[in-house]
């Protein structure tokens, strides 16, 4: 897909995920429409090798959304490259229905239970090393958010990553600068994180997150890296994106829109 037609699926995945969560009357929306364009580069522009049809394919791809708040996009994102039917959306948080509030292994292209943050790196590097140790050539690419970066067992795992030489291994930080109630501290810039994962031994970068531009150059380069290190890319993205009066505001983190906050919502994301 070109960058125009993917800029257009940004918007179709972001009115999906608003309609899901308003079917359901639950749902983290902000903090799924930062990752929109991420995941969409991801699935839509080519980068995992992942087979719709044959979710378990072995020589598979893995990817974890260790922000696992964030399913709700995940869930949109996989309808529409054919995981499952779109109509599956609509049972979404609903006891009728297989999609949680937090992503789990009973739904067709997740690999990994999540939603407690911190884990999600640690699961990352075990099947990163897995394959290294079975000789196979699919990547491991994790979806972390910047508030789960201050727990201390992403570190552990940063740490391991490195000195096993996990180059199979992607990080993706989603840097929207919020946490669940406040922003990150000033201490925590963009520039400051990229130094900690290269401190840890990572080789690291920032990029625009809502670039298909710039995020696409780098993504579909990871397969050939040379580079023994993993790779973090810090995101640089705007919680609440594509709704102004979500964006950088802390109580949109788990509110669902009412009233005129609809009408005005549906009507930007045009």
């Amino acid at each position: 897909m070109i960058v125009g037609e993917l800029k257009e699926k940004a918007k179709l995945i972001r009115k999906k995920i608003l309609d899901m969560a308003l079917s359901a009357g639950s749902g983290h929306i902000a903090s799924a429409f930062s990752c929109v364009e991420i995941l969409i580069s991801l699935y839509h522009g080519g980068v995992l090798r992942v087979k719709p049809n044959n979710p378990t394919y072995n020589k598979r791809d893995r990817f974890i959304l260790s922000k696992g708040h964030a399913a709700i996009a995940l869930y949109a994102i996989l309808a529409d490259c054919g995981f499952f039917p779109d109509s599956v959306l609509v049972r979404f948080a609903k006891e009728t229905g297989h999609l949680g509030v937090h992503p789990e292994m009973t739904t067709p292209g997740i690999d990994v239970l999540s939603g407690s943050l911190g884990h999600g790196l640690s699961v990352g590097s075990g099947l990163a090393l897995a394959a290294k140790l079975n000789r196979e050539k699919y990547i491991t690419v994790v979806l972390l958010g910047d508030g789960e970066c201050q727990e201390g067992m992403i570190w552990e795992a940063a740490r391991f990553s490195s000195q096993r030489r996990l180059n199979n291994l992607v990080a993706i930080v989603d840097y929207n600068k919020l946490s669940a109630t406040d922003f990150l501290k000033e201490g925590l810039s963009a520039g400051i994180l990229r130094k900690k994962w290269e401190a840890f031994g990572w080789e690291s970068m920032v990029v625009d997150g809502h670039s298909f531009d710039k995020l696409l150059p780098i993504l579909n380069k990871i397969h050939k890296r040379v580079s023994y290190k993993p790779l973090a890319i810090i995101a640089s993205t705007t919680k609440g994106k594509g709704v102004s009066f979500m964006e950088n505001n802390p109580i949109w983190h788990y509110r669902i829109p009412v009233g005129n906050e609809l009408k005005f919502a549906f009507r930007e994301m045009k």
